[in-house]
């Protein structure tokens, strides 16, 4: 599977062909947006082997549609997908760094850190940094104070820790409480964001307790929850 902004040879092979035969590359791009191959397709063997060159731009799914004329002439389709380039993070503020979930861990962060990173900061933002005060870089929106900074940043190390632990990033094991395979009975979780139920949605218990250090006192920080 192509990376975003990966480079890469496409080729079609047309049976009959003669001198006649041409093939031509037209790309969709994810967006919906279409255009030739740039260079155009071109020949070794005398038009029974067509190549291009593509360059995927941007993450998603293009189609490459194949027109062949002359001998041979017919259409064809194929779906490209392609993954955004490795170490993406999106446009969300991310509140720790791999470095500082490797140091966290006390082992190499796993090769996608930077996906978890930008995950658990948005999951953490939404249901524990929007209910505490704190000073902001106007441009970031990031905490200025160190030990907020650090606070935060130990907080969305927990919740990785944690969904590593549970292996239940998404959420899937806290919808249902028990599983009969024989009578296929199934019983919903109560709540699939308690304490007691995996899930994605669910807070580590840890990442509370980072918010909660001697060293956040009121004068620098203050959470709007209590956790009990």
């Amino acid at each position: 599977m192509p990376d975003a902004g990966d480079v890469a040879t496409v080729s079609i092979t047309v049976d009959p062909f003669d001198a006649t035969t041409v093939a031509t590359l037209t790309l969709r791009a994810p967006d919906g947006t279409t255009s030739t191959s740039t260079p155009a397709a071109s020949t070794s063997d005398a038009g029974k082997t067509w190549t291009a060159a593509v360059t995927y731009a941007a993450a998603g799914v293009w189609r490459l549609t194949w027109t062949v004329t002359g001998t041979g002439a017919g259409v064809t389709h194929e779906l490209v997908s392609v993954a955004p380039a490795p170490g993406g993070t999106g446009t969300g503020r991310v509140y720790a760094t791999s470095t500082q979930l490797a140091e966290y861990l006390h082992a190499a962060p796993p090769t996608d850190a930077d996906r978890l990173l930008a995950r658990a900061s948005e999951l953490l933002e939404e249901e524990l940094f929007r209910l505490c005060w704190y000073e902001v870089d106007e441009v970031t929106g990031l905490p200025t104070n160190a030990i907020v900074t650090k606070a935060f940043a130990a907080a969305v190390c927990a919740q990785i820790e944690w969904w590593d632990e549970t292996g239940d990033e998404l959420g899937a094991a806290g919808q249902w409480g028990t599983v009969k395979l024989g009578s296929a009975s199934l019983t919903r979780a109560a709540s699939s964001s308690s304490a007691g139920a995996g899930g994605g949605r669910t807070v580590a218990a840890d990442a509370f307790r980072k918010l909660q250090s001697a060293e956040l006192t009121p004068s620098i920080f203050l959470l709007g929850l209590v956790v009990t």
